[in-house]
């Protein structure tokens, strides 16, 4: 996203706004976090009403743990996007450090207790393997906090951290 403003150069008009980082760090996430949290919703309606998955957690806590897994993922997309200037390699960095490792070392697709041990360590460091806990438990098991807690924390931290990288890293100045 920011990647794509210094391509068009369109970041110069904008460094030339009085609005802070933290203003357009928040206009950067706020359109795609409404955007993931309605296809979340989609997402959870389709699979209770057409394919009747159950859910028996509170939906108070999907949404709040959702969210906190949003903001990690658009955290670390947003700081991938404004340390590399160009939208391309961006993009790619995004796809090789971000949806391939959730996708293959969140515990989704694959049991990670069977993955070699450097797998499961490495596994620790991707926000989606938190929520595919926090998912699994919420729609199986319910509010188990003892679950939900440790991995909820977990994304808190990486939400933080990534966005707190990402307002680093977006600046006011031309040279970067």
């Amino acid at each position: 996203v920011v990647a794509r403003e210094w391509e068009r150069g369109t970041m110069e008009a904008i460094l030339v706004t009085p609005i802070r980082r933290f203003d357009l760090l928040l206009g950067k996430v706020l359109p795609y976090y409404v955007l993931g949290m309605l296809g979340m919703v989609l997402s959870v309606v389709v699979g209770m009403s057409l394919f009747d998955v159950p859910f028996r957690g509170s939906f108070t806590a999907l949404f709040l743990l959702s969210s906190l897994f949003m903001l990690a993922s658009m955290g670390f997309g947003l700081f991938v996007s404004a340390a590399i200037r160009s939208q391309f390699p961006a993009a790619q960095i995004s796809i090789l450090a971000g949806f391939l490792p959730a996708l293959f070392l969140s515990g989704l697709l694959f049991d990670l207790g069977s993955t070699p041990r450097f797998i499961q360590i490495l596994s620790y460091v991707v926000p989606a393997r938190y929520f595919v806990a926090i998912s699994h438990t919420l729609f199986m098991a319910g509010d188990v906090w003892s679950v939900l807690l440790p991995n909820a924390l977990a994304l808190a931290f990486m939400a933080v951290l990534f966005i707190a990288l990402a307002y680093r890293k977006i600046t006011k100045r031309l040279e970067g």
